[in-house]
């Protein structure tokens, strides 16, 4: 075999433009208008070539083009100005500093598989991704001290396209990090700075890559290194590929190598931020790094982790889990378990539900549920869905406390707006609607925006998607080798003056696609009114393995080519960013029907709202929060039938019914001069009510505000004093353990009346034996509440009961006597009973220890 050698060729720049290189590796270019003018200016048609990306750009460009540039006083005055835009940026003091200082030296880590920044950068799959993205810029935007750290994909996820039958093929592309905006962390002495991770027999090596965002970094293992084997260079080759072992090798390189890294180069987390299971073996890294600098036992190491973490969850049904087997389990970390000192078996416990059926499983969720502080959802309804899915973990406490609570997910409003509703947003609401997009006050404005100015826009954007779509169509049909004849005849479908609705997300099958198309015969008369035309623009990926989502795309697609639909539904294949980009600006309704509540959250319907565009959704996810009854368009009343066909019949007919009798003749609804503004007025009420919500400015804000703060000052306390809280805090765990099964109620009594009247006190008396206890160890409540047929409470409320003899035991041995009183605030029939719960100084959880007592009267 030939040997060869590799050599590096790297972009030369003229001096004079030398700052673009500076804007080109910091993706704040990507949601910078200013900065995205700059790259197109060099050359348009070039840019579209190499998919917006501004290094392959510099990379491709003639040198001699390049040198003209320089000279171009025009161009140069033009760079400069977005480089002091860049550097004003990086310099502007930040929300984070002005509120939280004290906490600016601190470091919070952001775990994620996936990360979607923009298209050049092809490291994402879809939604989590997206959102993680969001959520790093506007870490960015408001001053956090927050970094990301993911695998950096040699192939990414997926390229789709259809064959002649319409069946979806995938196609995977090769990542040349290069000529993306990585930059690759080094020894002084220039070698590449790895990372080993020890794996059954061997050790694992990463090389580590850097990505500026804005103010934050996102740091990326590679294994497609020479320092490995060729079994395991491919462990990031795909996003999400590989069968479960791989998946296993894959998480414990995110988790485990991610913590190893970023302590390698200096920069240990305070708090880690799992955004879904996949990195959940960090915690297990970080217990483990803990025991070697302090000596500290697994198990008080754990309570330090716990309260430095926390998990975020995606997934509304047990199937999307990640979980392995046991077996697998005990290959990959018997090792772990014998430096650590712990048994396989303590080990598998972190990850089980106790008691379940499923013996041999170990489940990533419940690992990082368990060694995190706190959990959450990703809107109120999901929340909902986490405690009634994780009740078992938590036996003997009400679904509605089950300690799981929710952080709804927002979109980064500036990079999903366009240019067209930018510049009317700064003419009519000022400059704050991108410094501060969570100002309800600023978004109040959105009422000056004059009506012709807004439709005008709109046309605009609509315009735009059409021509888009029609390239796109063309080119689909030339790569499946269609007739010419349809090719040219694809340069005249869609209609830019109709009304028109997107449909885009992923093809899995409670997206339920098919939901537009259970009548086909009443969907053709909608959309082909002369009077009042409308059309449908879908895109969306299926997962390889999903051949029924695939056989909806298939279905779809068979449709959109048929005579009587060809001119009125187009689907656009390779649903990625670029893709997102025209869709969420350009459509007018955006249409979403999952099964609830099978929808987490969503966010593609937040960005196009900014853009103008109108939601029309099942009240699942995010839009049973959203949702006023006049900023859009709800399917159904939030049902949830155990009839599946049956429930897509009815949600199907009042899907058309709202399209036949609102949604279209509000769209037509013109005055003389053609303006709909009625239309127009959902339009402003969508953007007053959404916009300044549904971001991820606030939604960072209250990240930090709920979790973060607490999670800093965790890591404060409970490291102090060579972690002395953390000591106590594991030893008042074991004592409660120990002794919680003395605790008992021995006796409540009410006060003797049957019947109350509003506005009365009901006082309550209760004794205690608590054994070893004292009074400070729990809190004694009265659980109160309506009652069921059942005669079970249904979402209780609570009041604290009172010691009355705190410093003396009673007659009987360790007898304590409580008191509290529930106020009658509305007639009906209730019932009341008493809990105990255990107490732990700087613990905030109430239900860590997942022991409550109830009265047995």
């Amino acid at each position: 075999m030939k040997k060869v050698e590799k050599y590096t060729v790297l972009p030369k720049i003229p001096d004079q433009l030398s700052q673009l290189l500076t804007i080109a590796y910091n993706l704040w270019w990507c949601w910078n208008p200013k900065a995205i003018g700059l790259f197109q200016m060099m050359d348009p048609d070039l840019w579209t070539q190499v998919s917006q990306n501004p290094i392959k750009m510099l990379a491709s460009m003639d040198y001699d083009r390049l040198e003209a540039l320089s000279s171009d006083e025009v161009f140069t005055s033009y760079m400069q100005q977005v480089y002091s835009d860049l550097i004003k940026y990086l310099a502007h003091e930040t929300w984070f500093k002005r509120k939280h200082a004290d906490y600016c030296g601190s470091t919070i880590a952001y775990f994620s598989a996936e990360f979607g920044f923009h298209e050049s950068v092809p490291l994402y799959s879809g939604g989590l991704g997206i959102l993680a993205g969001d959520h790093l810029k506007s870490a960015s935007d408001l001053g956090l001290p927050l970094m990301g750290i993911s695998l950096l994909y040699r192939q990414g996820y997926f390229r789709q396209y259809l064959n002649q039958d319409g069946w979806q093929m995938e196609r995977y592309d090769t990542n040349d990090f290069l000529n993306m905006p990585l930059s690759l962390i080094r020894n002084p002495d220039e070698t590449p700075l790895l990372v080993k991770i020890d794996l059954p027999g061997r050790a694992l090596f990463a090389s580590i890559w850097r990505v500026q965002v804005g103010r934050s970094y996102l740091y990326l293992l590679d294994t497609d290194i020479p320092e490995n084997s060729t079994d395991d260079r491919v462990i990031t080759r795909q996003l999400y590929g590989g069968d479960l072992e791989m998946r296993m090798k894959q998480e414990i390189l995110l988790g485990m190598g991610g913590i190893k890294a970023l302590n390698l180069m200096g920069v240990p987390p305070s708090i880690c931020h799992l955004n879904e299971g996949h990195s959940a073996f960090l915690a297990l890294e970080r217990i483990r790094t803990l025991m070697k600098k302090t000596g500290l036992s697994f198990q008080v190491a754990s309570e330090f982790v716990r309260f430095t973490n926390n998990f975020t969850t995606h997934t509304p049904v047990p199937a999307g889990i990640d979980q392995f087997p046991g077996e697998m389990v005990k290959k990959y970390f018997n090792d772990y378990c014998r430096e650590v000192g712990i048994s396989i078996e303590e080990l598998m416990a972190l990850g089980q539900e106790k008691g379940s059926e499923h013996k041999d499983t170990f489940s990533m969720a419940i690992l990082a549920i368990n060694l995190s502080a706190y959990t959450n959802g990703v809107s109120k309804l999901h929340s909902q869905v986490s405690r009634n899915m994780w009740q078992s973990l938590y036996p003997q406490i009400p679904e509605s406390e089950v300690p799981i609570s929710h952080v709804t997910n927002g979109i980064h409003t500036q990079t999903w707006y366009s240019d067209e509703m930018a510049r009317l947003f700064s003419r009519y609401l000022g400059s704050r609607w991108l410094d501060d997009p969570t100002d309800h006050s600023m978004w109040e404005r959105v009422e000056r925006l004059p009506y012709t100015e807004l439709w005008r826009g709109r046309e605009r954007l609509r315009e735009r998607l059409v021509t888009f779509a029609r390239q796109r169509l063309q080119q689909q049909l030339t790569a499946r080798g269609v007739n010419r004849i349809k090719i040219d005849r694809a340069s005249q479908v869609l209609n830019p003056e109709a009304l028109t609705i997107g449909f885009a997300r992923r093809f899995a099958t409670y997206k339920r696609a098919y939901l537009l198309f259970k009548d086909p015969n009443r969907l053709r008369k909608l959309l082909s009114d002369p009077k009042r035309p409308v059309q449908i623009i879908l895109a969306g990926k299926a997962h390889p393995k999903d051949n029924p989502g695939k056989e909806v795309i298939k279905y779809i697609v068979k449709i959109a080519e048929s005579e009587e639909f060809r001119q009125h539904i187009l689907f656009i294949e390779d649903y990625d960013f670029n893709v997102a980009r025209y869709l969420v600006q350009g459509v007018d309704i955006w249409l979403n029907t999952p099964r609830r509540p099978m929808e987490a959250s969503g966010t593609s319907g937040m960005k196009v709202v900014a853009n103008g565009g109108i939601n029309f959704s099942i009240l699942d996810g995010w839009w049973c929060e959203a949702y006023n009854s006049h900023n859009g368009w709800a399917i159904g009343s939030g049902e949830e039938l155990i009839d599946e066909d049956y429930q897509d019949q009815i949600e199907s007919k009042a899907l058309y019914d709202i399209m036949e009798n609102e949604l279209i003749p509000q769209f037509y609804d013109r005055g003389r001069d053609g303006i709909p503004r009625r239309w127009l007025n959902k339009i402003r009420e969508s953007m007053k009510s959404i916009c300044p919500v549904f971001n991820t400015s606030r939604m960072v804000e209250e990240y930090t505000e709920k979790f973060y703060l607490n999670q800093l000052k965790n890591h404060r306390i409970f490291s102090d004093d060579n972690y002395q809280v953390s000591n106590q805090v594991f030893k008042d765990k074991l004592r409660l353990l120990e002794n919680w099964s003395q605790v008992k109620i021995t006796e409540a009594k009410a006060s003797e009346k049957e019947q109350f009247y509003t506005g009365d006190i009901l006082t309550i008396n209760a004794q205690l034996f608590l054994g070893q206890l004292q009074p400070d160890d729990v809190k004694v409540e009265i659980y109160f509440g309506t009652m069921d047929e059942a005669g079970e409470i249904v979402k209780g409320d609570k009041v604290t009961m009172e010691c009355q003899n705190p410093d003396q035991k009673g007659d009987n041995h360790d007898q304590y006597s409580y008191k509290g009183q529930i106020y009658c605030a509305q007639s009906g029939e209730y019932g009341f009973t008493i809990r105990v719960l255990p107490i732990i100084q700087n613990v905030d959880n109430t239900f860590s220890l997942k022991l409550i007592n109830w009265w047995e009267g």
